[in-house]
């Protein structure tokens, strides 16, 4: 079977340039053809068992199962973690994020007596908090999830990665009594409604977890909401709040997260120009201000 075979069976489902990427990356990650050697025609020379394997996955990635969870794993901020059918796919726009939170905390330095104490809120894979235990110098990282199938992965991905983060099973809307314990949440919560499924693709609708992705219409603010309220007792004077967000709620959250009595609150656009994260800490003695739009370079 040809290169042109093999991503020729995914358009159906697939723009031709996205076809041709996926094929391009399993046959990188799973049978360790460079693109030279793709377009080199050294696809026809693999074994056949290596044939076999390779019609299975073409098989899997035609009913429209995301190309990570047909190869287990899923490339983040440079690194690889294991993904599965029970956590969300970590996104491009969710490493933007990071590197915000990362670069924001380049200037704390943590003490030996106050560790820098950041919470990650509905971990999923665990991409986040493993990526900041591990970019943050001297950080303290604890993650929460309510799904235990989640956190099982989570935490072999922080092992696999050689990661110190703290996991927990917690429910985001029904958080712990805490005060001044953070000096950074962060969260990329449910915030899809119902109403915007019928624009979606298969291989997100058909496979990813919905409690990960949907919000009830009548709610959109739903985790935001509750994890705001959180953070307006939990986190240290001073800490930072960051959340992944839907840019048709940008204002209305922004809105909510000033008259909840957090302070400097940001609308950061991603690098499509979307409002894509919001950004708010707590403050004392300080104006809150809202600043929108705003793009990080």
């Amino acid at each position: 079977m040809t290169y042109e075979e093999l991503w020729r069976k995914l358009t159906p489902i697939y723009a031709q340039g996205e076809a041709k990427a996926i094929v391009r990356y399993v046959l990188d990650m799973r049978f360790g053809l460079s693109a030279t050697d793709v377009y080199c025609g050294k696809v026809t020379q693999l074994s056949a068992d290596e044939c076999l394997e390779l019609e299975k996955i073409i098989v899997r990635l035609s009913a429209a199962e995301p190309v990570q969870y047909v190869l287990g794993c899923a490339d983040f901020c440079g690194r690889t973690f294991r993904v599965a059918p029970g956590v969300l796919i970590p996104r491009p726009e969710t490493e933007e994020l990071v590197r915000m939170v990362v670069g924001d905390s380049a200037d704390d330095r943590p003490s030996t007596f106050s560790p820098f104490s950041v919470l990650d809120i509905g971990t999923g894979s665990g991409c986040i908090a493993v990526t900041l235990s591990a970019d943050i110098p001297g950080a303290s990282v604890t993650a929460w999830d309510i799904s235990g199938e989640a956190l099982s992965i989570a935490e072999r991905n922080a092992g696999g990665l050689g990661a110190n983060v703290l996991f927990a099973l917690q429910d985001a809307l029904s958080p712990p009594d805490d005060a001044d314990k953070w000096n950074v949440i962060v969260s990329n919560p449910p915030y899809i409604c119902d109403n915007e499924r019928v624009s979606m693709e298969r291989n997100v609708l058909e496979h990813e977890p919905h409690t990960a992705l949907f919000v009830p219409d009548d709610n959109p603010l739903l985790f935001y909401r509750s994890i705001a309220a959180y953070a307006v007792k939990a986190l240290k004077p001073g800490g930072r709040l960051y959340f992944e967000i839907n840019p048709i709620y940008s204002d209305e959250l922004a809105v909510m997260l000033r008259g909840m009595g957090l302070g400097r609150v940001r609308i950061v656009e991603d690098g499509y120009g979307k409002e894509r994260f919001a950004v708010a800490c707590k403050t004392v003695g300080e104006e809150s201000n809202i600043i929108k739009p705003h793009k990080d370079k």
